[in-house]
């Protein structure tokens, strides 16, 4: 029995080394007056720092400071790189507005303009920001509705026979509209009066037009960005860039008229590429070139010492945007205040850009 109660009391021995949960001794349970006043010093501390933090949290405060600005001129030169990656550069206005009350629409001073490519590289140099261009309406005596009265000359095309017209017509001219669009409203009996000059004329073009309400898909498809879209259609494919000139009548017919000149110089070259054995230059014509419609928009602008902003805006003179194919998507490529720092401008220079460490070079 002897060894037996020894050796069991070996294995609870050798089992009881591995809790986790042993008994704290009996003495270290007891409370001191030493413990008690440290405990009582603790709770009066996390009280305080709470109450304190969170008055602080609640409590807000008013604080005005001043500074003397050292420069006495009275406007700052901002400069500016900004890339809209899907706005064409005839639709971009640079505005300026300040608190003394400056609001200047369409800034062309020191500002520059680059069409881009699919790749959002510079491929045409718009040049300098210009004011957009006044378009001429023609006004009539008669309304649209009294000019339908014996009828219309223009086609009404939709997705169904789009692609079937223009297989028909080698020529066409059509314009890609809104109902609600005050510009199209004024060209709408233009456009009829055109449609019949053409016909009395034995012009051999189509004359069409295309409601993008109600044809949404249509227009989205052939990338109407604004209305109204004129559009010369040669051989099924789109000519561009689009039509945006004065919109009367006799303007409309000898645009038609060059067009048609155009390829009939072509067709003939076509027919005849050598003469006496020597190939014959192609004729300058009017071919469609890729118009990706991003824009890089840079330069700087003067503006006042005030608060203030300037903004990128997309809008026409005698456009109304189509806000479907509208997108202002942009990268900013660089913003900066004051004249900019060139390293072979001055000594003046030179010296500044000794002092910067090297780490910000």
């Amino acid at each position: 029995m002897h060894g037996n109660i020894n050796g069991n009391g070996r294995g609870r021995s050798s089992i009881s080394g591995v809790d986790f949960y042993r008994r704290v001794p009996r003495d270290l349970t007891e409370a001191t007056t030493l413990g008690a006043f440290m405990s009582v010093c603790a709770i009066a501390v996390m009280g305080i720092l709470f109450f304190s933090e969170t008055f602080a949290f609640a409590r807000t405060s008013l604080s005005t400071e001043i500074a003397i600005d050292e420069n006495t001129e009275h406007q700052i030169r901002l400069n500016f790189n900004i890339t809209l990656l899907d706005v064409h550069c005839d639709y971009v206005s640079v505005d300026v507005w300040d608190s003394l009350g400056t609001n200047k629409q369409n800034v062309t001073k020191n500002i520059e303009k680059w069409q881009l490519d699919d790749d959002g590289k510079r491929r045409i140099f718009s040049g300098r920001n210009r004011e957009q261009r006044e378009v001429k309406n023609e006004e009539h005596e008669e309304t649209h509705e009294e000019l339908l009265e014996g009828g219309s000359d223009v086609a009404n095309l939709d997705s169904s026979n789009f692609k079937n017209y223009l297989a028909k017509n080698d020529l066409a001219f059509i314009d890609m509209y809104a109902p609600w669009c005050i510009w199209c409203q004024r060209l709408a009996p233009t456009w009829e009066k055109f449609a019949k000059e053409v016909k009395s004329e034995g012009l051999p073009i189509g004359v069409a037009h295309v409601n993008c309400v109600e044809h949404a898909d249509l227009c989205s498809e052939q990338m109407v960005r604004a209305f109204p879209t004129l559009r010369w259609y040669s051989r099924g494919e789109a000519v561009l860039p689009d039509y945006k000139m004065d919109r009367t009548v006799q303007a409309l017919v000898n645009f038609a008229k060059r067009k048609i000149d155009a390829d009939e110089k072509y067709k003939d070259w076509e027919n005849n590429k050598s003469v006496n054995g020597k190939e014959r230059p192609a004729p300058r014509v009017a071919q469609s070139r890729p118009e990706h419609p991003g824009c890089q928009v840079s330069g700087h602008l003067m503006v006042n010492r005030v608060p203030g902003n300037f903004h990128i805006e997309a809008k026409s003179k005698s456009h109304n945007l189509n806000a479907a194919m509208t997108n202002l998507t942009h990268r900013i490529n660089h913003l900066s205040f004051g004249e900019p720092l060139y390293e072979n401008k001055s000594r003046k220079t030179k010296r500044i850009l000794k002092q910067v460490p090297d780490d910000h070079k």
